[in-house]
C-alpha cells in the first residue's frame, strides 16, 4: 500500500494557456500524472529538462511559496514561476504532513533574509546569513527536518562539500524512515545513492523511472573518475601530458 503523504500528482493541461513556454519542455508537455512511490523521490536530467520547473509547480501546488520556507512564508521579490501549478492537482495519502519546507539554492539568500524579518522572542532566527552557505543549508535539515514532513529541495548540494553531502544524506534517510517524504532536484551522485529511493529522469523526452547506475550523474561521474588522464587530454586545448593530471 502506497503510504505517502502525496501519493500522486496529476496535470490538467486543459489549464495551461497554448502559448505557455511550458508546451516547449520535452519531458513535461507530454505528462499526465507522476505517482510518488518511496519516501525519497529524486528527479534527474540534463539542464533544463524540467526537472526545477516541475518541482516548484508542486511545492506551491503544495502551498510553499515559490521562493522556498515553510508554509509560512508569504512574500515575493522576483515572480518567476510558471502557470503549472495551478493545473496541477494533488493526490494526498491517508496521513497528513505536520510540517514541510521547501528548499531552493537560488533563492536562499531572500528567505534567509525574511527569515530574520519573521524571527520573535519564540521563534529566534537561526541567522543563515551570519554562516556559510553550506553551513546554512545543514541548518535547513537539523532545524527543520521533523517526522511526518513533506520537504521539497532543489539542488541542495549546490552549496555543500562531498563530505557535507554525505551528512545531508544521512539525515534525509532517518526522517525518511520517521515518516518523512520528500521530493529533490538533483545531480548529485552521493544523494542518489540513497537506499530504497524512486528516480525519475526526464531525460529521452518523458518523465520515467530508473535506476541509480543508469544516472548521467553517476555514469559521468564514474567515468571521469576512471578516466581522468584520457578525458582531460581530449578536452583541453592547451598542451597536456600524463603529469599534469597527477
Amino acid at each position: 500500500m502506497n503510504s505517502q503523504l502525496i501519493q500522486k500528482m496529476v496535470i490538467d493541461w486543459e489549464k495551461i494557456d497554448r502559448s505557455s513556454y511550458l508546451w516547449n519542455i520535452e519531458a513535461i508537455k507530454g505528462l499526465g500524472e507522476l505517482e510518488f512511490t518511496s519516501p525519497v523521490t529524486f528527479f534527474v536530467g540534463e539542464n533544463g529538462s524540467g526537472k526545477s520547473t516541475l518541482l516548484e509547480a508542486l511545492a506551491i501546488a503544495c502551498g510553499f511559496n515559490p521562493e522556498g520556507g515553510s508554509r509560512n512564508y508569504s512574500f515575493s521579490t522576483y515572480d518567476s514561476h510558471s502557470e503549472l501549478c495551478s493545473a496541477i492537482r494533488v493526490v494526498r495519502g491517508y496521513r497528513r504532513a505536520g510540517w514541510g519546507y521547501f528548499l531552493r539554492a537560488e533563492s536562499f539568500y531572500n528567505v534567509a533574509t525574511r527569515e530574520e524579518e519573521y524571527a520573535d522572542w519564540t521563534h529566534p532566527s537561526q541567522k543563515f546569513h551570519e554562516k556559510s552557505h553550506g553551513e546554512s543549508f545543514l541548518a535547513i535539515a537539523q532545524t527543520q527536518l521533523k517526522p511526518n514532513g513533506l520537504y521539497f529541495f532543489d539542488e541542495p548540494e549546490a552549496a555543500l562539500s562531498p563530505q557535507r553531502q554525505l551528512t545531508l544524506l544521512a539525515e534525509l534517510d532517518h526522517w525518511a524512515g520517521e515518516g518523512a517524504q520528500f521530493i529533490i532536484v538533483t545531480h548529485s551522485p552521493i544523494l542518489l545513492g540513497i537506499p530504497g529511493a524512486q528516480i525519475l529522469t526526464f531525460d529521452s523526452g518523458q518523465v520515467h523511472p530508473c535506476e541509480y547506475e543508469e544516472t548521467d550523474s553517476y555514469q559521468v561521474t564514474e567515468m571521469f573518475i576512471n578516466n581522468r588522464r584520457r578525458i582531460l587530454a581530449t578536452l583541453l586545448t592547451r598542451p597536456f601530458s600524463a603529469n599534469d593530471a597527477e
